[in-house]
C-alpha cells in the first residue's frame, strides 16, 4: 500500500463550496423552515420564497454559502485529515472507530468555531425577506454583512450562536463518520454489494439521515439564536420559549430539507473532493496517478 498523500488544506473547502451551488435551494429551504415560528411545510416554503423573489430568491445568501464553506469546511476537513495523520504516526497504524470519532468531533469543533460568523450572515441573508421592511438587514453580500454586523452590533456578535453552532458540528462530523462506517460495513458483510459507488451512495443517504437527526435539534435553535434580534434570548431561554409555544416538535423543523440538502451534498462534496486530488495529481506529475491514467487508456 503507497504512503498516504498530502493535499493543500483548502482543497476540501473548495470542493465543499461546489458542493454548496448544487445544493444551496435546500439549504434556503431548510433556514426559512427553521426561522419559522409558524406551522409551514416544504412545499409552502418553496411557493413563499418563489413569490417574493422568484427563482432567484432559492439563491438568496449564496455568498455566504461559500463564504460558510471556505471557513468551516476548509478547517473541519483540513483538520480531521491533519488529526488522523498525527494520530495515526503519518499511516504507520490503523485508528480505531473511537479514535477517529474523536480527530472528527474536535475536527468539528474547530470548524464550528472558524465558520460561525459565516453561518450567522447566511442565516440573516435567508430569512431577511420574511422580516418586516423596518427590521430587514439588506447585506448585499457575506462581507459586507460581516462589517456591517461587527459596526452595529460590535465585534462579540461574530459569537453569537456559538455554542450550539460548535454542538452542531461536532455532532455533524462524529455523527457522519461513524454511522457511515457502520452502513458501508454492514452492507459488505451482509450483501453481494462491493466498494463501489452503489455502496457509498446508500451508506452516504443512510449516514445522511443519521446525521441530520441527530443534528437536528442543535441546528434549529443555532439558525433561531442567529437569527434574533442584537440582545435577543441565549440558546436555553430560546429553547424554552420555543418547547413551550410550540411543543417539541419546533426541534425538528426543516428535517425534510435539511436531509434532502445533506444527502446530495455529501456525495457531491466527495465527488468533487476526489476530481480536485486528481487535479494536483497530475498537475505534480504523479508517477502514480500517471500510470494509472495510462491503465485506464489502454483498457
Amino acid at each position: 500500500m503507497a504512503g498516504q498523500k498530502s493535499y493543500p488544506f483548502w482543497l476540501g473547502g473548495a470542493a465543499a463550496s461546489m458542493a454548496a451551488c448544487c445544493t444551496h435551494p435546500l439549504d434556503v429551504m431548510r433556514v426559512r423552515m427553521q426561522t419559522s415560528t409558524e406551522k409551514t411545510t416544504f412545499i409552502h416554503a418553496i411557493r413563499a420564497v418563489l413569490s417574493q423573489s422568484g427563482i432567484r430568491g432559492l439563491y438568496t445568501g449564496l455568498s455566504a454559502s461559500i463564504f460558510r464553506q471556505m471557513t468551516y469546511s476548509v478547517t473541519r476537513l483540513g483538520a480531521y485529515e491533519a488529526l488522523k495523520t498525527a494520530m495515526a504516526g503519518a499511516g504507520k497504524r490503523k485508528l480505531s472507530t473511537a479514535e477517529m470519532v474523536l480527530c472528527a468531533s474536535a475536527a468539528g469543533a474547530l470548524g464550528g468555531l472558524a465558520g460561525n460568523p459565516a453561518d450567522i450572515i447566511l442565516v440573516r441573508m435567508v430569512a431577511d425577506p420574511t422580516k418586516p421592511p423596518a427590521q430587514q438587514l439588506h447585506y448585499r453580500n457575506a462581507l459586507q454583512g460581516v462589517y456591517k454586523m461587527t459596526r452595529d452590533e460590535g465585534v462579540m456578535s461574530i459569537f453569537r450562536g456559538l455554542a450550539p453552532n460548535t454542538i452542531r458540528a461536532i455532532l455533524m462530523n462524529a455523527s457522519q463518520l461513524v454511522s457511515y462506517d457502520f452502513f458501508k460495513d454492514a452492507l459488505l458483510s451482509n450483501t453481494s454489494m462491493t466498494n463501489g459507488l452503489p455502496l457509498h451512495f446508500l451508506s452516504s443517504a443512510a449516514a445522511g439521515t443519521v446525521a441530520t437527526t441527530i443534528c437536528a435539534p442543535a441546528d434549529v435553535v443555532k439558525s433561531r439564536v442567529m437569527n434574533a434580534a442584537p440582545g435577543g434570548a441565549g440558546p436555553i431561554a430560546l429553547l424554552t420559549e420555543s418547547l413551550k409555544r410550540e411543543g417539541p416538535k419546533f426541534l425538528f423543523k426543516g428535517w425534510l430539507p435539511a436531509w434532502i440538502r445533506l444527502t446530495p451534498n455529501t456525495i457531491c462534496m466527495f465527488v468533487f473532493l476526489e476530481q480536485l486530488r486528481k487535479a494536483v495529481d497530475l498537475i505534480r506529475k504523479d508517477p502514480e496517478t500517471a500510470a494509472a491514467a495510462a491503465a485506464g487508456g489502454a483498457n
